[in-house]
Protein backbone atom coordinates (compact mmCIF):
# COMPACT_ATOMS: atom_id res chain seq x y z
CA UNK A 1 0.00 0.00 0.00
CA UNK A 2 1.29 3.47 -0.90
CA UNK A 3 1.22 5.69 2.19
CA UNK A 4 0.36 9.34 1.48
CA UNK A 5 2.05 11.89 3.74
CA UNK A 6 0.49 15.03 5.23
CA UNK A 7 2.14 18.43 4.77
CA UNK A 8 3.46 18.14 8.33
CA UNK A 9 4.95 14.72 7.64
CA UNK A 10 6.62 16.00 4.47
CA UNK A 11 8.08 18.84 6.52
CA UNK A 12 9.45 16.29 8.98
CA UNK A 13 10.96 14.31 6.08
CA UNK A 14 12.58 17.51 4.88
CA UNK A 15 14.49 17.68 8.17
CA UNK A 16 15.89 14.20 7.56
CA UNK A 17 16.61 15.11 3.96
CA UNK A 18 18.54 18.22 4.98
CA UNK A 19 20.80 16.20 7.27
CA UNK A 20 21.50 13.75 4.43
CA UNK A 21 22.25 16.65 2.07
CA UNK A 22 24.67 18.12 4.62
CA UNK A 23 26.37 14.73 4.94
CA UNK A 24 26.89 14.75 1.18
CA UNK A 25 28.50 18.19 1.40
CA UNK A 26 30.92 16.69 3.94
CA UNK A 27 31.67 13.77 1.60
CA UNK A 28 32.25 16.13 -1.32
CA UNK A 29 34.92 17.95 0.72
CA UNK A 30 36.63 14.73 1.85
CA UNK A 31 36.88 12.90 -1.47
CA UNK A 32 40.42 12.95 -2.88
CA UNK A 33 43.07 10.41 -3.90
CA UNK A 34 44.42 8.44 -0.93
CA UNK A 35 41.24 8.54 1.17
CA UNK A 36 39.68 5.17 1.98
CA UNK A 37 35.99 4.40 1.75
CA UNK A 38 36.13 3.50 5.46
CA UNK A 39 37.37 7.05 6.18
CA UNK A 40 34.24 8.38 4.44
CA UNK A 41 31.97 6.00 6.35
CA UNK A 42 33.38 7.00 9.73
CA UNK A 43 33.13 10.71 8.94
CA UNK A 44 29.50 10.42 7.83
CA UNK A 45 28.49 8.26 10.79
CA UNK A 46 30.05 10.72 13.25
CA UNK A 47 28.32 13.63 11.49
CA UNK A 48 24.91 11.94 11.51
CA UNK A 49 25.15 11.07 15.19
CA UNK A 50 26.12 14.67 16.03
CA UNK A 51 22.91 15.77 14.27
CA UNK A 52 20.88 13.33 16.42
CA UNK A 53 20.20 11.33 13.26
CA UNK A 54 20.20 7.55 13.07
CA UNK A 55 22.17 6.02 10.17
CA UNK A 56 19.49 4.18 8.19
CA UNK A 57 21.75 1.60 6.56
CA UNK A 58 23.75 0.32 9.52
CA UNK A 59 22.28 -2.97 10.66
CA UNK A 60 19.65 -2.97 7.90
CA UNK A 61 19.33 -6.67 7.01
CA UNK A 62 22.80 -7.04 8.51
CA UNK A 63 24.52 -4.31 6.47
CA UNK A 64 27.71 -3.41 8.41
CA UNK A 65 28.22 0.30 7.63
CA UNK A 66 26.54 3.72 7.62
CA UNK A 67 27.10 4.50 3.92
CA UNK A 68 27.34 2.53 0.71
CA UNK A 69 30.56 3.41 -1.11
CA UNK A 70 30.63 2.05 -4.66
CA UNK A 71 33.78 2.64 -6.73
CA UNK A 72 33.99 2.44 -10.55
CA UNK A 73 32.32 -0.81 -11.70
CA UNK A 74 30.55 -1.25 -8.34
CA UNK A 75 26.95 -0.21 -8.98
CA UNK A 76 25.49 -0.08 -5.47
CA UNK A 77 25.93 -1.45 -1.93
CA UNK A 78 29.72 -1.29 -1.85
CA UNK A 79 30.83 -1.94 1.75
CA UNK A 80 33.29 0.68 3.05
CA UNK A 81 36.77 -0.73 3.68
CA UNK A 82 40.22 0.44 4.74
CA UNK A 83 41.49 -1.54 1.75
CA UNK A 84 39.57 0.50 -0.85
CA UNK A 85 41.74 3.57 -1.45
CA UNK A 86 40.43 6.25 -3.82
CA UNK A 87 42.57 6.75 -6.92
CA UNK A 88 42.90 9.78 -9.20
CA UNK A 89 40.52 9.45 -12.15
CA UNK A 90 38.12 7.07 -10.40
CA UNK A 91 34.49 7.66 -9.47
CA UNK A 92 32.68 6.81 -6.25
CA UNK A 93 28.97 6.61 -5.60
CA UNK A 94 28.10 7.42 -1.99
CA UNK A 95 24.62 6.48 -0.77
CA UNK A 96 23.51 7.95 2.56
CA UNK A 97 20.30 7.35 4.51
CA UNK A 98 19.28 8.77 7.87
CA UNK A 99 16.31 8.84 10.22
CA UNK A 100 15.44 12.08 12.00
CA UNK A 101 12.43 12.15 14.32
CA UNK A 102 11.13 8.90 12.86
CA UNK A 103 11.33 9.84 9.15
CA UNK A 104 13.90 8.79 6.58
CA UNK A 105 15.91 10.71 4.00
CA UNK A 106 17.89 8.82 1.33
CA UNK A 107 20.20 10.22 -1.32
CA UNK A 108 23.09 9.02 -3.48
CA UNK A 109 25.58 10.95 -5.55
CA UNK A 110 28.48 9.88 -7.73
CA UNK A 111 31.64 11.94 -7.34
CA UNK A 112 34.76 12.15 -9.48
CA UNK A 113 38.07 11.59 -7.70
CA UNK A 114 40.23 14.34 -9.11
CA UNK A 115 40.06 14.64 -12.90
CA UNK A 116 38.11 12.05 -14.91
CA UNK A 117 38.01 11.40 -18.64
CA UNK A 118 35.36 12.85 -20.97
CA UNK A 119 33.35 9.62 -21.30
CA UNK A 120 33.19 9.24 -17.51
CA UNK A 121 32.21 12.90 -17.20
CA UNK A 122 29.38 12.26 -19.66
CA UNK A 123 28.25 9.25 -17.61
CA UNK A 124 28.00 11.40 -14.48
CA UNK A 125 26.24 14.27 -16.25
CA UNK A 126 23.79 11.91 -17.94
CA UNK A 127 22.89 10.02 -14.77
CA UNK A 128 22.30 13.25 -12.85
CA UNK A 129 20.20 14.57 -15.74
CA UNK A 130 18.24 11.29 -15.86
CA UNK A 131 17.46 11.73 -12.16
CA UNK A 132 16.04 15.21 -12.67
CA UNK A 133 14.14 14.21 -15.81
CA UNK A 134 12.55 11.42 -13.79
CA UNK A 135 11.72 13.83 -10.97
CA UNK A 136 10.15 16.23 -13.48
CA UNK A 137 7.57 13.51 -14.28
CA UNK A 138 6.63 13.09 -10.60
CA UNK A 139 3.49 15.19 -10.94
CA UNK A 140 -0.07 14.68 -9.76
CA UNK A 141 -2.03 12.80 -12.43
CA UNK A 142 0.95 11.19 -14.14
CA UNK A 143 1.61 7.46 -13.90
CA UNK A 144 4.49 5.91 -11.95
CA UNK A 145 6.14 4.56 -15.10
CA UNK A 146 6.34 8.07 -16.55
CA UNK A 147 9.25 8.52 -14.10
CA UNK A 148 10.79 5.23 -15.21
CA UNK A 149 10.48 6.02 -18.90
CA UNK A 150 12.03 9.48 -18.56
CA UNK A 151 15.09 8.01 -16.80
CA UNK A 152 15.56 5.27 -19.40
CA UNK A 153 15.11 7.61 -22.36
CA UNK A 154 17.69 10.08 -21.07
CA UNK A 155 20.31 7.40 -20.39
CA UNK A 156 19.84 5.40 -23.57
CA UNK A 157 19.84 8.45 -25.84
CA UNK A 158 23.45 9.00 -24.73
CA UNK A 159 24.44 5.39 -25.38
CA UNK A 160 24.32 4.20 -21.77
CA UNK A 161 22.17 1.50 -20.15
CA UNK A 162 19.98 1.52 -17.03
CA UNK A 163 20.25 -1.17 -14.38
CA UNK A 164 17.08 -3.27 -14.21
CA UNK A 165 17.69 -5.49 -11.18
CA UNK A 166 17.59 -2.65 -8.62
CA UNK A 167 14.97 0.06 -8.38
CA UNK A 168 13.84 3.20 -6.58
CA UNK A 169 11.20 3.04 -3.88
CA UNK A 170 8.69 4.77 -1.70
CA UNK A 171 10.06 6.19 1.54
CA UNK A 172 8.77 7.71 4.77
CA UNK A 173 8.69 6.19 8.25
CA UNK A 174 10.45 3.24 6.62
CA UNK A 175 13.42 3.46 4.29
CA UNK A 176 11.74 1.16 1.77
CA UNK A 177 8.01 1.54 1.20
CA UNK A 178 5.70 0.93 -1.74
CA UNK A 179 5.88 1.51 -4.64
CA UNK A 180 8.95 0.14 -6.37
CA UNK A 181 10.17 2.52 -9.09
CA UNK A 182 12.02 0.84 -11.98
CA UNK A 183 14.35 2.97 -14.09
CA UNK A 184 12.99 1.55 -17.35
CA UNK A 185 9.72 0.80 -19.07
CA UNK A 186 7.02 2.37 -21.23
CA UNK A 187 5.18 5.47 -20.00
CA UNK A 188 1.58 5.58 -18.84
CA UNK A 189 1.58 2.51 -16.58
CA UNK A 190 1.38 1.82 -12.86
CA UNK A 191 -0.36 3.76 -10.10
CA UNK A 192 -1.60 7.27 -10.72
CA UNK A 193 0.63 9.76 -8.88
CA UNK A 194 -1.01 11.64 -6.02
CA UNK A 195 -0.14 14.57 -3.80
CA UNK A 196 1.50 13.27 -0.61
CA UNK A 197 3.48 10.46 -2.23
CA UNK A 198 7.12 10.44 -1.15
CA UNK A 199 9.59 8.62 -3.37
CA UNK A 200 13.29 7.85 -3.66
CA UNK A 201 14.09 8.16 -7.36
CA UNK A 202 17.49 6.61 -8.14
CA UNK A 203 18.85 5.96 -11.62
CA UNK A 204 21.76 3.51 -11.82
CA UNK A 205 23.38 3.94 -15.23
CA UNK A 206 26.13 1.80 -16.78
CA UNK A 207 28.69 2.59 -19.46
CA UNK A 208 28.26 -0.91 -20.90
CA UNK A 209 25.50 -3.51 -20.56
CA UNK A 210 22.79 -3.24 -17.90
CA UNK A 211 23.60 -6.72 -16.56
CA UNK A 212 24.90 -6.85 -12.98
CA UNK A 213 25.89 -9.48 -10.44
CA UNK A 214 26.13 -9.65 -6.65
CA UNK A 215 29.50 -10.62 -5.17
CA UNK A 216 30.08 -13.28 -2.51
CA UNK A 217 29.59 -10.82 0.36
CA UNK A 218 25.89 -10.77 -0.71
CA UNK A 219 25.92 -6.96 -0.83
CA UNK A 220 28.32 -5.58 -3.43
CA UNK A 221 26.68 -5.24 -6.86
CA UNK A 222 29.01 -4.92 -9.86
CA UNK A 223 28.53 -4.62 -13.59
CA UNK A 224 28.98 -7.98 -15.26
CA UNK A 225 31.21 -6.50 -17.97
CA UNK A 226 33.30 -4.51 -15.43
CA UNK A 227 32.42 -1.20 -17.10
CA UNK A 228 31.79 1.74 -14.80
CA UNK A 229 28.46 2.74 -13.31
CA UNK A 230 26.98 5.90 -11.78
CA UNK A 231 24.17 6.27 -9.24
CA UNK A 232 22.24 9.42 -8.34
CA UNK A 233 19.26 9.55 -5.96
CA UNK A 234 17.00 12.09 -4.29
CA UNK A 235 14.09 11.73 -1.89
CA UNK A 236 11.16 13.75 -3.25
CA UNK A 237 7.59 14.63 -2.33
CA UNK A 238 4.80 14.98 -4.88
CA UNK A 239 2.69 18.06 -4.15
CA UNK A 240 -0.11 19.88 -5.92
CA UNK A 241 2.54 22.42 -6.98
CA UNK A 242 4.85 19.79 -8.46
CA UNK A 243 7.73 17.65 -7.15
CA UNK A 244 9.79 18.92 -4.21
CA UNK A 245 13.31 17.57 -3.61
CA UNK A 246 13.71 16.85 0.11
CA UNK A 247 17.42 15.86 0.08
CA UNK A 248 18.88 19.06 -1.31
CA UNK A 249 20.20 22.23 0.25
CA UNK A 250 19.20 24.15 -2.89
CA UNK A 251 15.66 24.93 -3.99
CA UNK A 252 14.92 22.92 -7.13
Amino acid sequence: MIVLKSAEEIQAMQKAGKVVAQAHELVRELIRPGVTTLDLDRAVEEFLLRQNAIPAFKGYQGYPASICASVNEVVVHGIPSKDVVLQEGSIISVDIGAFVDGFCGDSAWTYPVGEVGPEVQLLLQTTEEALFQGIEQARVGNRLSDISHAVQKCAEERGFSVVRDFVGHGIGRNMHEAPQIPNFGPPGRGPRLKSGMTLAVEPMVNMGSYHVQVLEDNWTVVTRDSKWSAHFEHTIAITDDGPVVLTSLQER
